[in-house]
């Protein structure tokens, strides 16, 4: 393995689009969604360390799940997992992390990626990220993994690449916001335009030049703690100055802002698992088009749902079509696939109305 490679997980999401599963105590990458037998950040991490030595990869996580990842990952060290103390987006906590990687290693090249995508080729995963590391280490350059759009989806922000690079790793003209469905068509239309899996690579150097130039409040307040990184007083440093970053994300800090910015075209299967319906595509089916996590089943005139129950648990569905069914200890919802984006208001609603502990 490459002692140059390092990669940073991002662990702080809430994922509320599954609730009831996913809880701010417990959120989704700290589950088996999928019913393999691991988590999700126990999947991602076992992709990663297939090429990238395990004292070099971080998990930048909320101080509340620090106890839930050294469970899940009991091979870290402590050091290896990142606090943020506060939500303060992706920007903060990648330079974070950079200034720490770039004190035990300045010849690093990083990958910062989600801790709860589900990617099944894992070897064309590694090619991929082991040719963006390539580049980076020649040239000063920001990378990100694209994927190639299946359908005119409205959810992802895009990725428009120069369509005549004949280089597999190809120049960005601009990243593009969450679309309507109508320019989404015309974006896949064109054939130069990627999905944005928030799959990032570069040079530890790269990175906080990057930052010295576009966001330099936010580099000065990070700098000052570097005679602490990685020793028993950065804790104290980032306590008292965290809260004060600026609350934005990487890419409106850094990417939009860059003239040196490449995407690879990713060659691996992706899902952002991001909602029931996402994880229901990945998911084997009956005969009617039902997904079953977990439990035992007695179906009829039943077809296309999403059903999770805790494991050994007996469900028994009549006449149903189409909806997300989530058994959980405490909470029961029944609620149409063709709604679930608003599973996050409501969510919120029971929150409101029956506690913090139930969201």
């Amino acid at each position: 393995m490459n002692k140059n490679y390092y990669a940073v997980l991002m662990a702080g999401g809430i994922g509320s689009r599954f609730w009831p599963v996913s809880t701010t105590a417990n959120p989704k990458q700290f589950h088996d969604m999928l019913g393999t037998g691991s988590t999700l950040i126990q999947k991602t991490f076992d992709r990663l360390s297939r090429f990238i030595p395990t004292d070099n990869i971080l998990i930048l996580t909320n101080a509340r799940y620090n106890d839930l990842v050294l469970e899940q990952l009991p091979v870290l060290k402590p050091s290896q997992v990142v606090l943020e103390p506060a939500m303060r987006n992706t920007a903060p906590c990648i330079l974070y992390a950079a200034l720490k990687i770039q004190k035990m290693n300045p010849e690093a090249v990083m990958i910062v990626a989600p801790s709860d995508h589900w990617i099944a080729d894992e070897q064309a995963f590694e090619n991929d990220v082991t040719s963006c590391f390539e580049k980076c280490e020649q040239e000063a350059v920001l990378c990100t993994l694209g994927i190639t759009p299946s359908y005119p989806n409205t959810g992802f922000g895009y990725i428009e690449y120069e369509k005549q690079d004949p280089n597999p790793v190809k120049k960005v003209v601009q990243f593009r916001e969450k679309p309507d469905l109508e320019t989404a068509k015309t974006f896949i239309a064109q054939g130069n335009f990627l999905w944005n899996a928030g799959i990032f690579i570069w040079g530890v150097n790269t990175i906080v030049d990057a930052f010295k130039a576009h966001q330099p409040t936010q580099f000065e307040l990070f700098d000052e703690g570097i005679s602490c990184y990685n020793t028993p007083d950065e804790q104290t440093f980032i306590q008292e100055n965290y809260a004060k970053a600026d609350n934005i994300s990487i890419d409106y800090a850094i990417l939009e802002q860059s003239e040196a910015i490449y995407t690879l075209p990713a060659t691996f299967d992706w899902n952002d698992l991001g909602t029931w319906g996402a994880l229901y595509e990945k998911l084997d089916k009956d005969p009617d088009g039902n997904a079953v996590v977990n439990g035992e089943t007695l179906l009829q005139d039943t077809k296309g749902n999403m059903i999770r129950t805790p494991k050994g648990k007996v469900i028994v569905v009549d006449g149903l079509e189409d909806y997300i069914i989530v058994d959980k200890e405490d909470v029961l919802l029944i609620y149409p696939k063709s709604k679930q984006q608003d599973i996050k208001k409501v969510r919120a609603q029971v929150q409101e109305k029956f506690g913090d502990k139930y969201a």
